[in-house]
């Protein structure tokens, strides 16, 4: 790998992982914001999971309709759009406002995402590529954790207002960087849009979807109120909380490595057995949920499934759709947001009804769903497979 493609892949993580901690970050400030705008932590959480579903209506048409400009220009776009509806964050007084300034950026955070992954693929030979995409996905794993703590952190050190003017600065990093070291990127071979839906039609993409919306859904359904959880049940506040989250957030890099080994290892074995994973440790964090000590135990090996379930659920999705990297890299942004929406608001009925300790019951199920679909996949595959020897 040239340092000019070296370059190119650190700024689109740096990118990612801006783009990432707009939207996941708030989970670490949920009580926080809870508390300012005078809301239950249910509502706030509607700042997590309307973002995550205006990503999963854009996700399958934003990606398309940029297919054909220059993605340095498109990226460009989408970082400054990012960087308006930040700054604007930073001074809105009404909770409504807030969720409005947040979602519009959100219809284009599939554009930016889907284009990192297909630049960083098609910038390297065939051989490199898994390395490069998975250095991508380090940024939306980082983004997506790592942002919790770092969030957290400053909303306690400072104030709220202090976050939003974070987000603003790492996009605006991106954008700099972007727009001085990053070299035009005409598309030179584009697809027609018929040619990219056109994998719509394989019933294996449609398992691979409903994999990804419910491998997002099991972790969403812990991860957006993991704050949460950690101060009602486990019972940490202040630098005990800030810590906690950032062992979460190192644990799934961690996991972001592990998993590109594994998968490039046997991914259908490490696909299959993922969901098992994570649902001991679900099982293991109702258990030790109330001791702390323990708890960071099962928070260092939470982290580490949460980041192999992004691995899992890319490959999951492009594997099925080859020929369209684009299209299949935003419906995966789509399907794992649609999946945020939906383990974050039943999650969120499970506080209301049962309370926080119980949110791993919503997580459990969507796992025992993603077993399913992947098992499958797997049996549709191998008849497949098999019909075409004979």
């Amino acid at each position: 790998m040239t340092k000019q493609n070296s370059l190119l892949i650190l700024i689109l993580t740096v990118g990612v992982f801006g783009i990432l901690t707009t939207e996941m970050g708030v989970a670490g400030i949920l009580p926080l914001l809870a508390e300012h705008f005078d809301i239950t932590v249910s509502t706030a959480g509607l700042l997590v999971s309307l973002f995550a579903l205006a990503v999963a209506i854009s996700g399958p048409i934003m990606p398309l309709l940029f297919s054909g400009i220059n993605r340095k220009k498109v990226m460009l776009l989408v970082l400054g759009i990012f960087i308006v509806g930040n700054i604007v964050s930073i001074f809105v007084y009404n909770f409504s406002l807030l969720l409005l300034a947040r979602v519009i950026p959100a219809f284009f955070h599939p554009v930016y995402c889907s284009l990192a992954l297909t630049v960083a693929a098609t910038s390297v030979s065939k051989e490199e590529v898994p390395k490069a995409v998975s250095k991508v996905i380090l940024g939306v794993t980082a983004g997506m954790v790592l942002g919790v703590p770092i969030t957290n952190y400053i909303a306690s050190s400072s104030s709220l207002e202090m976050t939003f003017v974070f987000f603003a600065i790492v996009n605006a990093i991106a954008f700099i960087a972007t727009l001085i070291f990053v070299p035009s990127l005409p598309v030179k071979e584009r697809l027609s849009y018929g040619a990219q839906v056109s994998i719509l039609k394989k019933p294996i993409f449609w398992l691979a979807i409903a994999t990804v919306v419910f491998i997002g859904s099991a972790t969403a359904s812990v991860n957006t109120f993991i704050t949460e959880y950690l101060e009602t049940v486990t019972n940490i506040t202040g630098t005990t909380l800030t810590f906690a989250l950032l062992v979460l957030g190192l644990a799934s890099l961690v996991g972001n490595l592990t998993g590109g080994k594994l998968l490039t290892k046997n991914a259908i074995k490490t696909a299959t057995f993922f969901p098992i994973a994570l649902g001991i440790v679900h099982v293991l964090s109702f258990v030790t949920g109330k001791f702390t000590v323990p708890m960071m135990i099962t928070i260092v090996l939470w982290g580490i499934l949460f980041a192999i379930g992004n691995n899992v659920s890319q490959y999951w999705i492009t594997s099925a759709a080859p020929n369209a990297p684009d299209f299949a890299n935003g419906i995966f942004l789509a399907g794992s947001n649609l999946g945020t929406t939906i383990g974050t608001a039943v999650a969120g009925f499970i506080i209301s009804g049962m309370g926080t300790q119980y949110i791993v019951l919503g997580g459990m199920l969507f796992l025992i769903l993603s077993l399913a679909s992947i098992v499958l996949r797997n049996y549709m595959f191998n008849s497949i497979t098999k019909q075409s020897a004979s």
